[in-house]
């Protein structure tokens, strides 16, 4: 198999397409397996509703779980491209090994923690009496499966960075279908319920590792996984995938924070049965919702390589172009979803619930999370376009901005308007994140790449 992009000499509009569409086909089917597990889980015979609520509150401390892997995976592959930008083929050998010694010493330590930390979080972040047997059965058995899930998305990253996004839409897909096939089987023949759910998805995350690390050892690709042994470990490497994954990891590692306050806070206003009620509910739009970050996510990320590679090149007039495209892609693909967002939604609701309390409070819902989801097109590009230029500092403040906006109105709306408001966080934060993304970018972006010229 031959690299089936130059990033350096394919036209800037085709390389953002050949990156950018099998990356948000990637993501949209890891959105798939919480929703494919939330679908089966709310279908299950008298359980189903509170069953559901107790995988959502689950679903923001997994998210946090694999936001590790997008830290090691996403910071390596960058200044992996950079330096293959560069023409530093041995530097960037340097830098894959490291990643690899990472994630395995990372996801160790994260199964570790979070096993015996299981029980005090899922309390602490919105399990009532009720929903906690769910809860607790599903992370338990998802946590021992930790390394699996870390690596899979880790691994994915270096092998899109060099020019096989094809191969890494089929690792997502190899994950996805065998979860599909396994869930049914696990959760309704063998009578396993939410169990069968956490076992289905662990094993599909087993089988993404296990390609994704076949073909990173195999002759196909340029840059392979090697083993990094102790005198060669380069504290310098360590901190430059740290810096440059942070953003990343903090978006989707503050997206689980608040999406666990969220959770708490319409427990805590809406009362022991109204609570779970809303839980539910908002698992439901947070489910829908991730249909639409997660493929903006993947234009956004998936194409940071074309960036990092010219800039690396000292190409500032590709990066210029493809920072354009991918904007224009992004803009296209949020208008099409705010469409949707408001004339299919309650054929969505409906996979997970028939109740008609459920599908009109959720149907409101995603109405009210979708109302910003444009602008927030120039957020999640221009934070991804600083992080692979190497202006780390600049994307974790757009994005820590936009998570303390989301937190404090998390937080404060519903004290003042009632637990139900909660919901209009999303939007209010959205707008504002929009802005400062937007201003920004006008200061700093041609700034940067006109010093990277005089380099």
């Amino acid at each position: 198999m031959k690299q089936t992009t130059d990033l350096g000499r394919d036209k800037v509009w085709v390389l953002v397409l050949k990156l950018a569409v099998p990356s948000m086909i990637a993501q949209f089917v890891t959105v798939l397996y919480s929703i494919i597990d939330r679908m089966f889980i709310g279908n299950i015979p008298k359980i189903g509703d509170l069953a559901l609520a107790g995988v959502g509150i689950c679903g923001p401390i997994v998210t946090l779980l694999t936001s590790f892997g997008t830290l090691i995976g996403l910071g390596g592959s960058i200044l992996m491209s950079m330096r293959l930008g560069a023409g530093r083929k041995k530097q960037a050998q340097s830098i894959l090994a490291h990643s690899f010694a990472m994630l395995v010493v990372f996801s160790a330590l994260l199964t570790f923690i979070f096993l015996l930390t299981k029980k005090y979080l899922l309390l602490w972040f919105g399990a009532s009496a009720a929903t906690f047997i769910y809860a607790d059965t599903y992370l338990t058995i998802y946590t021992a499966g930790t390394f699996f899930a870390l690596m899979a998305i880790g691994l994915n990253y270096f092998i899109t960075c060099q020019g096989f996004p094809g191969v890494g839409m089929t690792t997502v897909l190899i994950g996805a279908v065998t979860n599909m096939i396994l869930d049914p089987v696990f959760i309704f023949v063998l009578h396993m319920d939410v169990a069968g759910a956490a076992i289905a998805t662990v094993i599909a995350q087993f089988a993404s590792c296990a390609f994704a690390f076949c073909f990173l050892i195999g002759k196909k690709v340029p840059i392979k996984i090697t083993l990094l042994r102790k005198p060669a470990w380069s504290p310098m490497i360590i901190k430059r995938i740290l810096i440059l994954g942070v953003s990343p990891f903090l978006i989707l590692a503050t997206d689980s924070v608040i999406i666990i306050v969220l959770n708490a806070m319409l427990q805590k206003y809406g009362g022991p049965g109204e609570g779970d009620t809303l839980i539910t509910c908002a698992t439901i739009v947070q489910s829908y919702m991730m249909l639409i970050t997660g493929p903006m996510l993947g234009i956004s990320s998936g194409t940071q390589a074309i960036l990092s590679y010219n800039y690396g090149a000292k190409a500032v007039d590709r990066v210029k172009k493809a920072e354009k495209y991918i904007l224009l892609l992004c803009l296209c693909f949020t208008t099409v979803m705010f469409v949707l967002s408001r004339v299919v939604p309650g054929y969505f609701i409906r996979i997970f619930t028939d109740e008609p309390s459920l599908v009109s409070l959720s149907t409101w819902g995603i109405g009210v999370f979708t109302m910003l989801i444009i602008p927030l097109s120039f957020q999640y590009v221009f934070v991804d376009g600083f992080t692979a230029l190497g202006l780390s500092r600049t994307a974790l403040f757009l994005s820590m901005f936009r998570k303390g906006d989301y937190m404090l109105f998390t937080i404060f709306l519903p004290i003042f308007f009632g637990a139900k408001s909660a919901f209009y966080a999303q939007p209010i934060a959205d707008g504002i994140a929009s802005v400062m993304a937007v201003a920004a970018f006008l200061l700093f972006f041609k700034k940067h790449l006109e010093k990277r010229l005089r380099q």
